[in-house]
């Protein structure tokens, strides 16, 4: 049970008249509609609700003062307007049963408690939609503004709080042994047991009433969540960001989840990393959390992590929700209309950190759920709100996370490395702290690439078009040799050919993107004459050819 205050800025042009709060729990309310199983535990309860002190009467229309609740959304009709640039305030109480261990991003099992979408939430009113309040169903996640938080959470005594925000009142709740090796963690690089199994039943202070308040401040985050539990181990370290600057890491879990050991060692690389590729992590900590669900979820400073994993189990997921720190917890893209804005975004930067952590290239076919299901009737685009993929098989999966790294993969090659880096930076750092349009992603790539990509983000965002180049003749003559490329598919992409000659040379060429799009079917490339033995389409496999195996020719 909780209440809360909300005091809201209306930063936009208009005069507001109503208002939309997300009331997410009420996801586990028997009659919601739902495309995703879910534990039925009776959503949410309002006790009271007020605008500027007056209460809030619940109606049956929007046309009267007061609110309606419509599944996951409530609809608050204001009695006087929130007037451009100035501030109002609500508050509201309510309760809510915590679902068991099996309902999507939170629940309990009795040990753990992992608590997300857990408060009445002021919905994002944009300027590209007026107030953009889709329901809650539970595939597609969350579109939240930023704000800045005090929360209190009152647990029993020898409950270990993680939770987004700095906890600032660590001397009210913590023994001093516990506050000495937190204190530690934050000058070395070593990961420090601040709370061992010996520990667990002794690691907080003790109350008469058996209870303890943990306080949390956070600023400029765009949503909160913890976890708490008497059976969490906690280690810490520190993650350097920039030079001179670091940032705490947590991380929370159970003795027998062996390979959480290394937890924080995974959370410090993932930050540090993503700070170089984009920019440093803003916030104070990060805490990856044990939790009670299969995969991962993330949430501002905070990620729930399913436990029984092995080590590069856990360093794949773990890379991934830290992930999304930066995707959309700053830059605060839509992620319950485009999915993939988030998912695709992380998907391909987790491929990337995996690649530099365990030195092992994550992009081969092999390797790419794309290739298994591309061409096929179960392919589905990416650019579909996120509650409107098919409930069945893994189109939604591939959708929203494979095929949209694959793509900026593709884009990375065709651009090269240096170019793909410097507009990927860009776009994060333009956009940080904002709301974020597909196009604006789209936009900001061509600005800085300085050329229009139309072609590609329409062929991998809009369709289920297909790359197919084939090798479709090779003549050898006195006057030099003569490639033909053959366009099989429906996606356009510049053919890079590659033609090794008897003694070992190699030579070069590409057919442009602008050959396909003047609607050839077939392009040739001239070499210089000579002895060749191979020819070879995408020699370093970035495009997403669906079938290589006519990609390469050999005499």
């Amino acid at each position: 049970r909780g209440s809360e205050s909300i005091v809201y800025t209306n930063n936009s042009p208009d005069d507001l008249h109503s208002v939309v709060v997300h009331l997410h729990q009420n996801l586990h309310q028997e009659g919601v509609v739902r495309n995703r199983a879910q534990k039925l535990t009776g959503g949410i309860h309002l006790s009271s609700a007020e605008f500027n002190g007056l209460e809030l009467i619940e109606r049956g229309s929007s046309r009267e003062v007061g609110y309606r609740i419509n599944g996951t959304r409530m609809y608050i009709t204001l009695p006087e307007p929130i007037k451009s640039g100035s501030q109002a305030t609500f508050t509201f109480s309510w309760s809510f049963e915590v679902p068991e261990a099996g309902a999507p991003r939170i629940g309990q099992d009795g040990e753990i408690f992992f608590v997300g979408y857990w408060f009445p939430q002021m919905a994002v009113y944009d300027d590209v939609n007026g107030w953009k309040a889709d329901a809650y169903m539970g595939n597609g996640e969350f579109y939240a503004d930023f704000g800045s938080y005090n929360v209190s959470l009152t647990v029993p005594e020898q409950f270990i709080v993680g939770g987004t925000g700095d906890l600032v009142n660590a001397k009210d709740v913590l023994t001093s042994v516990t506050l000495d090796r937190l204190q530690k963690a934050k000058t070395t690089d070593n990961v420090i047991r601040v709370v061992t199994k010996e520990d667990l039943g002794k690691a907080t202070l003790t109350s008469p009433t058996g209870t303890l308040t943990w306080k949390f401040h956070a600023e400029n985050v765009r949503d909160f969540a913890f976890a708490t539990s008497d059976k969490y181990l906690w280690d810490a370290t520190r993650a350097k960001v920039a030079e001179g600057s670091y940032k705490n890491i947590f991380a929370f879990y159970r003795p027998e989840m062996a390979a959480w050991a290394r937890s924080a060692e995974f959370a410090r690389f993932t930050i540090e990393y993503l700070s170089t590729m984009f920019f440093p992590y803003p916030y104070a900590h990060m805490t990856t959390a044990e939790g009670v669900i299969g995969g991962g979820m993330e949430f501002p400073m905070i990620t729930h992590i399913g436990g029984g994993r092995n080590d590069r189990g856990l360093f794949g997921v773990t890379f991934h929700e830290i992930g999304h720190m930066w995707f959309p917890m700053i830059v605060a893209q839509d992620e319950k209309e485009y999915t993939w804005m988030d998912e695709g975004l992380t998907s391909y930067n987790t491929a990337e950190g995996s690649s530099e952590f365990w030195k092992q290239d994550s992009w081969t076919a092999e390797g790419q759920g794309y290739y298994r299901i591309a061409g096929t009737g179960d392919e589905v685009e990416p650019m579909r709100h996120g509650d409107l993929y098919p409930l069945d098989g893994g189109a939604r999966g591939l959708a929203s996370y494979n095929k949209p790294a694959v793509a900026l993969n593709a884009l990375r090659g065709i651009v090269g490395q240096e170019r793909f880096s410097l507009a990927y930076k860009e776009y994060a750092n333009r956009w940080k702290f904002k709301h974020p349009q597909p196009y604006d992603l789209f936009n900001t790539f061509n600005d800085v690439l300085g050329s229009d990509y139309d072609w590609f983000w329409t062929t991998m965002f809009f369709t289920t078009w297909t790359l197919d180049q084939a090798i479709a003749n090779v003549d050898e003559s006195s006057s030099g040799v003569t490639i033909t490329i053959e366009d099989k598919g429906l996606s356009p992409f510049p053919a890079p050919v590659t033609v090794t000659y008897a003694n070992g040379e190699t030579a070069t060429a590409s057919i442009p993107v602008s050959a396909w799009l003047s609607g050839q079917r077939s392009a040739q490339l001239k070499f210089k004459a000579g002895s060749v033995v191979r020819v070879e389409i995408d020699k370093d496999q970035f495009l997403p050819d669906v079938d290589r195996s006519n990609n390469v020719w050999i005499k």
